[in-house]
């Protein structure tokens, strides 16, 4: 028997734990899936060490980013994203950091059609979407990063014109905006602007269709949420603790 479980901030909404708990009773696995619901990353260490039978743990909002100073070392593409969404847990306590959300979103977003104009508009600068930003590279998009606070790398949403919208195919929130049960809250996009030939990706999976989403089916456009990807990534993270 081993557990293993998710770290984060209200999270009782969780795909990963009914994941993984149906996974286990269905391959007949004698193992447990905890929801970690923490405020802050100080009681993190007490979380591993008060369990010897811990073997992974899958990281979501607002941690991704902020757990990889309490881990031993990071696997190369963690490194490279600046991110962890998984964690193996050595039976010696050490701790490896994994991302398996650019998989995730890789898989998924290869389950459309091809996009031949390949430019992606990436809603939010958090955990998630230096994670979409290491996929899209990977699959030759070129791509733009919107952010609430202007940086060298980033427009605001204020800087989100017609052009812009129009010469950004792939539209990506990795926000928690929308997430239930704030389902009224979405990204504040000229969606206006939005066409048939857009497609909206909502990183988002609870509900199923967001606003987000909602106003891109209004205009035509191909939608899809994230519950395709966190299937891909959730399996990913299942070989990385098993192997």
């Amino acid at each position: 028997m081993a557990n293993y479980g998710l770290i984060g901030r209200n999270i009782a909404y969780s795909f990963s734990k009914k994941f993984f708990t149906q996974k286990f009773k269905k391959e007949k696995l004698s193992h447990n899936y905890h929801n970690f619901d923490i405020k802050t990353l100080d009681g993190f260490k007490k979380i591993v060490q008060d369990d010897a039978t811990l073997r992974g743990l899958n990281v979501t909002i607002p941690f991704k980013e902020k757990i990889i100073p309490y881990l031993d070392s990071l696997d190369n593409q963690a490194r490279d994203i600046g991110a962890v969404n998984t964690i193996k847990v050595l039976k010696d306590g050490t701790l490896i950091g994994y991302n398996t959300d650019h998989y995730g979103f890789s898989k998924a977003l290869s389950s459309y059609p091809d996009i031949r104009n390949k430019t992606a508009l990436i809603l939010g600068n958090g955990g998630a979407a230096k994670a979409i930003k290491y996929a899209l590279d990977g699959l030759g998009y070129s791509h733009t990063t919107v952010s609430r606070n202007t940086t060298k790398d980033t427009i605001t949403y204020k800087q989100i014109t017609k052009q812009v919208i129009e010469n950004h195919t792939l539209i990506v929130n990795t926000t928690p905006l929308g997430v239930a049960p704030d389902i009224l809250q979405f990204p504040e996009i000229p969606y206006n602007y939005i066409t048939s030939k857009h497609f909206l990706f909502d990183l988002i999976y609870n509900p199923g269709q967001t606003i987000f989403l909602k106003h891109g089916l209004a205009k035509g456009a191909t939608i899809a949420n994230g519950s395709m990807m966190l299937e891909f990534q959730a399996q990913k993270a299942w070989n990385i603790w098993n192997s």
